[in-house]
């Protein structure tokens, strides 16, 4: 059962009905048992309870159970889609049972952490108004308003910036959460947010009152303790070393930009590209040409999108490269220098687009760190990314987005650029990463109209169109809105981190899988046709 395993024992001292009850259990039956604990002849060092046994003075069958399609062990041999479809059996074994504990004593702990720091848990609405900026909504037909929709919400950002209008200047809520987007090992279109906000407060009482709830659960969940403060990083800092704004800091090979060391030296792929970075492995110069060609057709795959990929060994004789008739063993020496390369090591290089190839280095530079065996998930390596863009273009349809959301403040000093150049206005946004996966994320709100105005105008909004979608909040702007902020924690995400796997699907009792369905009750599935027309929806077949 959830507590564990206990041998029960029918043996020559038993009654005949005794030991034929035992003899005809099956794998899963439900029996209540009594009898004498005593100590175990041959105890077992792997049980927790190998050192003693129950002496059966009682057995019933309280309900037998069909043979399970897999074995409900610490090692099943049953499948994910098998174990989906029969979710329930697969949470009866010992690894998703221990996931369930770790994810309630978080839960647990995060409440009584905010509760201690004054904060109110309150529930905001599930049935919500749809807008169109984020990812996909998920909408609900209103039988009693015929022709309208309710959206389920992505988050409860314009609720909570209420409840500050509203003086309740510390809330939070552990919230379902619904995204229609597409799925990965780290995303489901319902999961869990730590959600909070406060008001009266900047960037650095968001941190502070947040980094003590990071540190409080590391210390009470996995009895690491992190006196020092947590790192902080710019986002363009992220960018440019690492490839990416969720960096895993815990190794380094970092991003070196040799643009300016490579051109003009005949070799048309460098010289005709607008970037060049490279990654110094180290002690890999003896990696063989078949390992060198595994990690060119690795950058060459869709998902990483290099063209193919330049490397220079640091040999004992000196740099090695596969580029050597086109530079001399000083140009070598000298983009090693920019890399910091020394006798041993292995430097990677991918050319192109700039925007194109800092991804590709950082999918590079994970690969390297885990064939490398540089990323433990017992080690963890907290970091806070801040000072993110406001906005980005998007060219397809020719305007900005915002990065975060329409409600994020843009750092004072540059509330001038929001009208006269926008791509540069750096936003009061902080992201929480730990072992390169964005764990949370959060920002200073815009608190006053005009400034709101301006960011709407920015996101290309008509007055009308913005009245039209958030006329409530901008109107509760004015009756006295606090300087306010917050952040979010993805539950899942943060249970998988501490519980060392890749996948949210484990700490989720009853998860979706990569098609978003659930096999084990089969659905989506199709609705009666009364129920359609109740809703006034007609399906084009």
């Amino acid at each position: 059962d959830r507590y564990g395993i206990t041998q029960l024992v029918a043996d020559d001292k038993s009654s005949d009905e005794i030991r034929e009850k035992a003899a005809s259990l099956g794998r899963e039956f439900v029996i209540a048992a009594t009898g004498t604990v005593r100590e175990r002849a041959s105890k077992n060092p792997k049980m927790e309870t190998g050192d003693i046994e129950v002496s059966l003075e009682k057995i019933d069958v309280l309900n037998a159970s069909a043979t399970p399609p897999f074995t409900i062990e610490e090692q099943s041999d049953g499948g994910d889609e098998l174990r989906m479809r029969y979710r329930y059996l697969d949470l009866r074994r010992a690894p998703l049972r221990r996931n369930m504990e770790l994810r309630h004593r978080m839960a647990f702990e995060i409440r009584r952490y905010l509760d201690s720091k004054g904060f109110l848990e309150i529930e905001t609405p599930y049935l919500i108004k749809s807008t169109p900026e984020g990812a996909r909504d998920f909408i609900v037909p209103s039988r009693m308003n015929p022709g309208e929709f309710y959206a389920l919400p992505q988050s409860p950002q314009t609720f909570k910036q209420l409840l500050m209008v509203a003086g309740y200047d510390r809330y939070f809520q552990i919230v379902r959460c619904f995204r229609d987007e597409d799925l990965r090992a780290d995303r489901q279109p319902e999961f869990t947010q730590v959600d909070c906000e406060m008001s009266f407060v900047d960037r650095e009482d968001i941190l502070d009152t947040f980094e003590g709830l990071i540190k409080e659960l590391f210390r009470s969940v996995k009895g690491v303790d992190f006196t020092d403060p947590f790192p902080r990083m710019g986002y363009a800092e992220a960018m440019e070393r690492y490839g990416c704004d969720k960096p895993d800091t815990r190794f380094g090979m970092l991003i070196n930009d040799i643009t300016a060391d490579v051109k003009g030296n005949g070799f048309a792929v460098f010289d005709s590209a607008e970037y060049v970075g490279a990654l110094c492995v180290e002690g890999c110069a003896s990696y063989t040409r078949k390992q060198l060609d595994e990690l060119t057709a690795f950058v060459k795959r869709p998902q990483v999108g290099a063209g193919g990929m330049v490397y220079i060994r640091m040999d004992e004789q000196g740099p090695k490269s596969s580029v050597d008739k086109f530079y001399s063993q000083d140009d070598l020496a000298r983009i090693a220098g920019r890399c910091g390369a020394r006798t041993g090591d292995l430097i990677l290089i991918l050319s192109g687009a700039k925007k194109k190839m800092l991804p590709a280095l950082c999918a590079l530079r994970l690969e390297m760190g885990d064939r490398l065996g540089l990323r433990n998930p017992d080690v963890y390596s907290p970091l806070w990314v801040v000072d993110f863009p406001l906005l980005e273009w998007d060219d397809e349809t020719a305007r900005f987005y915002a990065m975060h959301h329409p409600f994020t403040s843009p750092k004072k000093e540059d509330f001038d650029l929001l009208e006269s150049d926008p791509g540069k206005v750096r936003a009061e946004a902080y992201d929480f990463v730990l072992n390169g996966v964005e764990v949370g994320g959060g920002s200073i709100r815009i608190h006053d109209t005009e400034l709101q105005r301006k960011m709407f105008h920015a996101l290309g909004f008509t007055p009308e169109s913005a009245q039209e979608q958030f006329g409530f909040l901008i109107d509760a702007f004015k009756f006295g809105a606090p300087p306010h902020g917050g952040i979010a924690f993805g539950l899942d995400r943060w249970c998988s981190l501490f519980g060392g796997s890749e996948s949210i699907r484990d700490y989720i009792a009853f998860p979706k899988n990569n098609s978003g369905r659930d096999t084990m009750i089969d659905s989506p599935s199709a609705v009666a046709e009364e129920q359609l027309k109740e809703l006034q929806i007609s399906l084009r077949r």
